[in-house]
């Protein structure tokens, strides 16, 4: 393993939040020589109008101005790659005779990059899900063709690795942060806990000491601070949260079926007592 990607899985695994693992993507592509990082999240494969966040490592608001154009937003190369392939593609200026047919507009886009230092990239798709969401980690810099593809050749599988950890270590933290970026109480919180584990609306004021219409009242208003559309939703938001586990991966305290499946001797279906081994 090259010790660049060793030290980044090092240093990932010892982050707490979103914001240091953006970091040390951005540092990993300073090393690199392609200090232009942009990072996309959406909330589905094909759909990249449901944007969960966009981070970039400078001023991108040119190009936002630019991508109002619904023609040329709707030609982004690498998105529509990223969209239905997982191999990572060269992009930029220098590759642009490479690119599937793009229309004149988004070509000015790509000359405009390249005067902002932006001749050449690396495009990694990305991919989760639980839930189904799709991303793109891009690293560019002011390089010729010739040297871009010396820099993948040279670095492409560090960047692809660190790419794919460090976009399954930023979604893990983003998700645990949703209560603080919405700015959701401690109480809205056991309120979404008891929410997503079924808990009807009187057993739920039972608990609070509140209510039933109290109870309907703030789970109205965490509707309106979460984006949440109907009761279920906020039960599907407290797991994707960590308010609760995933039922398919919740560490119970009794036996539990494990699957086993071998090439040679078919598949079986043990249980698991914890603390004991596994049995028949």
């Amino acid at each position: 393993m090259p010790d660049l990607l060793q030290q980044f899985l090092c240093d990932l695994e010892t982050t707490t939040h979103s914001t240091q693992v953006w970091q040390l993507i951005v540092g990993l592509g300073r090393d690199l020589r392609l200090p232009f990082v942009d990072f996309f999240s959406t909330s589905g494969y094909t759909d990249w109008k449901k944007t969960l966040f966009i981070r970039t490592s400078y001023d991108s608001r040119w190009m936002q101005d630019l991508n109002l154009d619904p023609e040329n937003d709707r030609w982004s190369y690498f998105r529509s790659h990223a969209m239905h392939c997982l191999t990572p593609i060269t992009i930029g200026l220098e590759f642009v005779e490479e690119y599937h047919h793009i229309p004149a507009t988004r070509v000015n886009l790509l000359r405009e990059a390249a005067k902002r230092g932006m001749r050449a990239g690396f495009s990694i798709p990305l991919r989760q899900h639980a839930p189904p969401q799709s991303g793109l980690l891009t690293f560019a810099g002011d390089h010729s063709r010739r040297e871009m593809i010396a820099i993948v050749k040279a670095h492409g599988w560090t960047l692809h690795a660190a790419a794919l950890a460090g976009h399954q270590r930023y979604i893990y933290h983003f998700a645990q942060e949703f209560t603080n970026r919405n700015q959701i109480t401690d109480k809205q919180q056991e309120l979404l806990r008891l929410i997503g584990l079924g808990t009807k609306d009187k057993a739920i004021a039972q608990k609070l000491g509140i209510s039933v219409s109290a109870v309907r009242q703030r789970m109205n208003a965490l509707m309106q601070r979460t984006g949440a559309a109907s009761r279920p939703e906020l039960a599907a938001l407290a797991m994707s949260i960590g308010i609760l586990p995933d039922p398919l991966h919740r560490a119970d305290e009794g036996p539990f079926p494990a699957l086993i499946e071998m090439d040679e001797g078919g598949s079986r279906t043990h249980l698991w007592h914890t603390g004991a081994g596994l049995r028949q």
